[in-house]
């Protein structure tokens, strides 16, 4: 007797896309931008502001254009990064506005308002995440430009050197017509493309054991080559530019791409301490550093004289005076820090209006988008995309640290801009592009691979019994 037995062919589960749900958080965030923004309104004028209409409705453009292009050519990305990017851009141009209102900055001979300009800022951004997720069919393709990144973002850290200091600080460039840009927004990108290529080829290298000293397993002298270039290149920003941050953030973001690369405890302890002695050592003869440094440690000790040390302890005030659930927005007093209040310290404004509740839920949206960088990398299968995923995540981090513990006082102020919030061209297109990546990235690692073909042996299967 014989029996013939007909078999199928099963295709793979197809995996949720969750754009619906990325829809449904994007109408979300632009409702509590649009929110705030009236808020604002009628807490200054009793009245909705006149330009409401027109910032709702380039706000939901902008996230209606963002949310086709990842629909079309990102269908399996991180349903979350994108409202959570739009919904700081939003509130941060809401806040950016509020500013504007302040009869202190009016009264300035040098006021110019910046919510308009942020918003066209804001659009170009959006363009440059919708070109990454155009253009970059595969985020693989960019380990190809490992040492061609590792010029362009050596190129763009060295450009601010020949152009004027700016407040003490050379981080910006100026371009006739366009007005200032800072480069080392879009270096912590491209620098970051670089470590990924190079640790994913020299990870087994940097990662053999060698000598054991107090518990710590120590570099091998031939290893220790590219962490001392990438420290003295740190180092040597910090002295011609000083520039802190962008100290803080290149090196930080190496010894963090490094230790996930090997997996070894001692390159972050050497790394530390590598740190802390170039900043001490650059402290002690490099006056705007010592400035910075003396502002933190006794911030009320400089009132009426520095500037930096009196923007601090104004800062602190605001922080003070907002309380757990602040004085409202539109309601408060920052504007007394000054020319720098929508920019460095514009977290200043979230604590004193929005208080400490305000605060912590801003900071929460930053560790969601870090923890959505970190999941992206957990998923990725590829240890270029591991490593890209973490580096840029570890960049934005470490970003938000340094601005946010250097306006609260917890390490020396550094200039840099809190991303999407703050006033700047150059950080809010730097941090769009950088959240196409990572979308780019969590599109391939979450799509499901491909169904075999199949075979024609397997349609039929005959078996014979007897």
């Amino acid at each position: 007797m014989s029996v013939v037995t007909n078999t199928t062919t099963i295709g793979a589960i197809e995996a949720p896309s969750r754009r619906n749900t990325e829809l449904m958080l994007l109408v979300f965030a632009v409702a509590i931008s649009v929110f705030a923004y009236a808020n604002v309104g009628l807490a200054i004028n009793g009245a909705l502001p006149a330009g409401m209409l027109g910032y709702g409705i380039g706000l939901s453009l902008l996230a209606a254009v963002s949310h086709l292009v990842v629909r079309k050519f990102a269908p399996y990305a991180d349903p979350l990064l994108l409202p959570l990017a739009t919904l700081l851009n939003g509130f941060g141009l809401a806040i950016i506005w509020r500013l504007d209102q302040s009869e202190r900055f009016q009264a300035l001979k040098t006021f110019a308002p910046a919510a308009s300009k942020q918003l066209m800022f804001s659009a170009v951004g959006v363009a440059l995440f919708v070109g990454v997720l155009i253009l970059l069919k595969d985020h693989r393709i960019l380990q190809r430009y490992t040492y061609i990144s590792m010029v362009v973002s050596l190129f763009l850290l060295v450009l601010p050197v020949f152009f004027p200091a700016v407040n003490g600080a050379k981080i910006w460039i100026n371009i006739p017509g366009v007005g200032t840009l800072q480069p080392g927004e879009f270096a912590k990108i491209i620098i970051a493309i670089f470590f990924s290529g190079y640790l994913m080829v020299k990870r087994d290298a940097l990662a053999l054991a060698s000598r054991r000293f107090m518990g710590l397993y120590l570099p091998r002298g031939r290893d220790l080559g590219p962490i001392l270039v990438v420290w003295a290149i740190s180092i040597l920003i910090l002295v011609f530019e000083t520039d802190l941050g962008t100290s803080l953030l290149f090196f930080g973001m190496f010894v963090v791409m490094l230790y996930v690369a090997t997996e070894r405890t001692s390159w972050i302890v050497f790394g530390l301490l590598m740190s802390a002695v170039g900043a001490v050592g650059v402290a002690t003869f490099e006056p705007h550093v010592q400035q910075r440094v003396t502002a933190w440690l006794d911030p009320f000790a400089g009132w009426g004289k520095e500037a930096a040390s009196e923007q601090i302890a104004k800062s602190l005030m605001a922080f003070g005076s907002g309380g757990t659930l602040g004085t409202g927005l539109g309601q408060g007093h920052s504007d007394l820090i000054g020319f720098a209040a929508n920019s460095d310290f514009i977290l200043a404004t979230v604590g004193e209006e929005l208080g400490l509740a305000g605060m912590m839920a801003v900071l929460l949206v930053y560790g969601l988008i870090v923890e959505r960088g970190v999941r992206t990398a957990l998923a990725a299968r590829d240890p270029f995309g591991k490593l890209l995923a973490i580096g840029l995540s570890g960049a934005f981090a470490i970003q938000v640290f340094v601005v946010a513990g250097g306006v609260m006082g917890l390490i020396p102020l550094t200039g840099m801009t809190m991303p999407f919030i703050a006033q700047g061209g150059s950080s809010v297109i730097a941090n769009w592009a950088l959240v196409g990546i990572l979308i780019r990235i969590s599109d391939t690692a979450r799509r499901p691979a491909p169904a075999p073909a199949p075979s024609p042996d397997a349609e039929m299967t005959q078996v014979v019994r007897p």
